[in-house]
């Protein structure tokens, strides 16, 4: 019972902050310098398709008007016409969720799997040199700038060695041939992902592993591993069995924010290996002043951020008896 009123209230706050989201960036895309009409009519139109553009935007209505009618319009679930697709914003983006959700998924649930196991190795060897240079590679692929990082990936596994593509998920030869098969196309999708994939996965991993290595020494010195021991249990078994599952809430949570957070495509990362995603996407809204489209996905990545708050909060109740709410 006291789960569902949290939950009951958790949502009312999601409601609230969402509505609170919308507000801004409603107030954001208008009252930016310059005026919104001109930022957002394309100077080769004709008068005509311009003037039908703004009426169908109400961009000549008050701002009061303009926002009843834009809340509207969220609520039917109408985010308005893409400027450069000329197609649905909810097309649009339900068009390239896919391709982001394939890439970040994998390469952040592959750097939690790697980085729990080392973390807890790590722990178990403090102050030993296999600890040092766990926590050493940790720090330094966590702190690497990610563009440097994926164009060294390039130059190096595609350009200099050849080895993967430079850039996209497909291969248009495979693709385009009737006579490739479903799991050719898998393997190809594969091929492109690995590099970008494994650029996420050095950024990523280091620090699942130094927050895992930090709850790990901290479990260690609980009077349950003291009973553990004093039992005559194995050592192996205290460490995987008592000691790593309650060390890894933490990462539980980290993870469960990374994948929210990784909903916007990491545009530096879908930019430069070109991976046709959300992140992307919204950098080429921004840029050229699709503001519908971008509109759609600010709002797609804030409430998913939201309700990945609450499912993780939400899990941890059910990971830790000791969590009450």
């Amino acid at each position: 019972m006291e789960l569902r009123r949290y939950i009951t209230r958790r949502l009312i706050q999601i409601i609230l902050i969402f509505f609170v989201i919308l507000t801004v960036l409603f107030l954001l895309f208008r009252l930016a310098p310059g005026d919104p009409v001109s930022r957002m009519i394309d100077p080769a139109m004709s008068p005509e398709d311009a003037e039908n553009l703004i009426s169908q935007l109400g961009l000549r209505e008050p701002i009061w008007v303009q926002y009843l009618l834009y809340l509207k319009n969220f609520v039917t679930g109408d985010f308005g016409y893409s400027f450069h697709y000329g197609r649905p914003v909810i097309t649009v983006i339900w068009d390239k969720l896919p391709n982001t959700v394939l890439l970040f998924t994998t390469s952040i649930i592959l750097a939690a799997i790697v980085g729990i196991f080392l973390g807890k190795i790590a722990a178990w060897h403090k102050g030993k040199k296999l600890d040092l240079w766990m926590t050493i590679g940790a720090l330094v692929t966590h702190t690497v700038f990610l563009p440097w990082l994926a164009l060294i990936m390039i130059w190096v596994f595609s350009y200099k060695l050849g080895w993967f593509p430079i850039t996209g998920i497909i291969s248009e030869e495979i693709w385009l041939d009737p006579d490739s098969g479903i799991v050719a196309k898998v393997l190809d999708v594969a091929h492109h992902m690995v590099l970008p994939v494994a650029t996420l996965f050095c950024i990523h991993f280091g620090s699942y592993l130094l927050i895992m290595r930090s709850s790990m020494l901290e479990t260690l010195k609980e009077d349950y591993i003291l009973t553990a021991r004093a039992k005559g249990l194995k050592e192996k078994v205290i460490r995987d069995r008592h000691a790593a599952p309650n060390a890894a809430l933490p990462v539980v949570t980290s993870v469960g924010l990374s994948l929210a957070f990784s909903i916007n495509g990491g545009a530096l990362t879908e930019t430069v290996f070109t991976w046709p995603g959300i992140g992307r996407e919204l950098v080429f809204a921004v840029s050229h002043n699709d503001y519908p489209l971008a509109q759609g996905s600010f709002l797609l990545i804030a409430l998913v951020v939201l309700l990945a708050n609450m499912i993780v909060d939400i899990l941890y109740a059910y990971l830790d008896p000791r969590i009450r709410y």
